[in-house]
């Protein structure tokens, strides 16, 4: 994953206990593609070593507001020159109140105050402390001096109690500056999107159902989100966490899906069928598990609902995108599907370039004719397929 190769971010160390899931997200950021540069106050030394940091950044940490390493000793100022990003995780009560009031009494603190690029801030404090009106006040004139803050989550704190005041796990915060730095070409947009398989039952332990394994739906929300929209994910079974900041409805069925999709729809710019819904689901599901006899048996099946077209067929649809996975004829296929269902957009791809796989290669067919994208990881072919239709919109 290179999703944040060529940015430098300079990563705040605090002394908060949380200062130990730093070092995790060092880790998580580099493999990224980040250069990160971590700056240590004397708090946060106190719970993990400049030597640690050292080690997972491979580059020097630094800790003082007077080290001599800089050539002209002006490391508060000169450490953010070409820095794309402050990123201060954790992020305690009292070095949010120092940001907030323009204070400057370490090397932090002044290079956040010394300035040109984003500041990020997670913070990560017990629940009181985060909860006492001077620490909301803080919060709220950070944010309107336009620092962003990635958090604080709620469950169990260090201290034993549970609330809001945990810092954002590693993976969460690595996925928040991942998302910060992508063109927000979503903003306002409300986008419903089905994704995975669905599984049609036999009886209470069999189904018919396919190997989709939802990662390019998955990536495509991740990536819909990111851009700045607000994302319904209606999903089949699937083992996938559900992407940071979209909303999950969990189905099993083609007409749980369709229901659900219907029920998710009012309000929608934007919805995306990715799902690959069965075609066809048992006429009659039994309502205990069916016993080996030994003999054949027929099941009798009937046609699932077509999601996609009916709700490109709705009198004012929103804006409809479609998936067509062919094992041939792709062209013919995917134009014909996008023409005869009246979508604005389809995306195309046989499926041996991509289904279950964590590559995909595809060809997006719209108005203007024929767009083939390069064979690229899932998350990437996501960006521009929403790069693509981001074009397409109408103006809002």
């Amino acid at each position: 994953m290179s999703e944040l190769k060529g940015r430098k971010v300079v990563l705040g160390v605090t002394g908060g206990v949380a200062a130990y899931k730093a070092a995790e997200l060092v880790r998580l950021l580099g493999k990224a593609g980040a250069d990160v540069h971590v700056v240590l106050t004397e708090g946060g030394a106190r719970f993990v070593t400049a030597v640690t940091f050292q080690a997972l950044s491979g580059n020097r940490v630094w800790t003082d507001l007077w080290d001599p390493r800089m050539d002209n000793n002006m490391a508060h100022i000169d450490l953010t020159r070409d820095a794309d990003a402050i990123l201060v995780a954790p992020a305690t009560a009292d070095l949010m109140a120092k940001l907030a009031h323009g204070l400057a009494d370490d090397l932090l603190t002044t290079l956040c105050l010394a300035r040109d690029c984003p500041l990020l801030v997670a913070p990560a404090m017990n629940r009181q402390m985060w909860e006492h009106p001077a620490t909301r006040r803080n919060g709220a004139q950070l944010v309107a001096d336009g620092v962003t803050l990635f958090g604080p989550a709620a469950g169990e704190q260090a201290c034993g109690e549970v609330g809001l005041g945990r810092m954002l796990e590693p993976e969460a915060l690595c996925e928040a500056v991942i998302g910060f730095f992508q063109p927000k070409v979503l903003a306002g947009r409300r986008i419903v999107m089905t994704a995975g398989p669905t599984f049609e039952a036999i009886d209470p332990v069999r189904g018919i159902t396919n190997s989709s394994s939802g990662k390019m739906a998955y990536g495509l929300a991740r990536a819909c989100e990111q851009a700045g929209a607000e994302v319904t994910l209606v999903s089949g079974p699937v083992a996938l966490p559900v992407p940071a900041g979209c909303t999950r409805v969990s189905v099993k069925s083609a007409l749980e899906m369709r229901e659900a999709v219907f029920a998710a729809l009012p309000g929608a710019d934007v919805f995306i069928g990715v799902a690959a819904v069965a075609d066809y689901r048992p006429a009659n599901s039994a309502e205990h598990k069916i016993k080996k006899s030994g003999a054949e048996m027929s099941i009798t099946l009937t046609p699932n609902p077509d999601i996609l077209a009916d709700v490109a067929g709705l009198p004012n649809p929103p804006f409809c995108v479609g998936f067509a996975a062919e094992s041939r004829n792709l062209d013919e296929y995917s134009e014909g599907k996008r023409k005869a269902k009246k979508l604005s957009l389809i995306v195309g791809n046989l499926v041996q370039d991509g289904l279950g796989g964590d590559d995909n290669e595809v060809v997006l067919f719209d108005d203007a004719g024929r767009h083939p994208l390069p064979k690229a990881p899932k998350p990437d072919v996501a960006r521009d397929i929403v790069a693509h239709m981001a074009r397409l919109l109408p103006k809002n």
